[in-house]
């Protein structure tokens, strides 16, 4: 894979946020892509969990802007640096961003600040999270 690979991918990612076409996120998913959410311990493996997360991310921000991008020199990870509001409330984040030889996306973690950013996008997740994960 080179850096070229990476960079397609991500120009791909832009895509569907300016488009809000959710088939290129399906693409860009690996079938054992993992979500490293910065609200939960535990990362969510899977494509179906991994789509739906995102998804409804995206849905959530508002004003969403990405800033910056840092590469690896491997190509293999990117680092987007990004701001949003959610609500009344402002956020700060990256994606760190980890793909394979084919361009496509397994692993996926966020950092957000501040904490009354963060808490106002785990309370809204929380309830989309609730309906959508059966309880055991």
């Amino acid at each position: 894979m080179t850096i070229e690979t990476t960079k397609q991918a991500i120009k791909r990612w832009h895509t569907m946020l300016q488009t809000r076409d959710m088939s290129i996120l399906n693409e860009l998913l690996a079938e054992d892509v993992v979500f490293r959410s910065p609200v939960a311990y535990q990362p969510y493996p899977g494509k179906q969990v991994v789509f739906f997360i995102l998804s409804n991310v995206i849905q959530i921000f508002e004003n969403f802007t990405y800033h910056r991008e840092f590469y690896t020199e491997d190509g293999m990870n990117v680092v987007l640096e990004f701001s949003a509001n959610v609500g009344e409330k402002k956020l700060k984040g990256i994606d760190m961003i980890q793909l394979n030889e084919q361009g496509q996306i397994i692993d996926f973690e966020v950092m957000l600040r501040p904490k009354s950013g963060l808490e106002a996008l785990a309370a809204q997740m929380g309830k989309r999270m609730a309906a959508f994960i059966p309880k055991v």
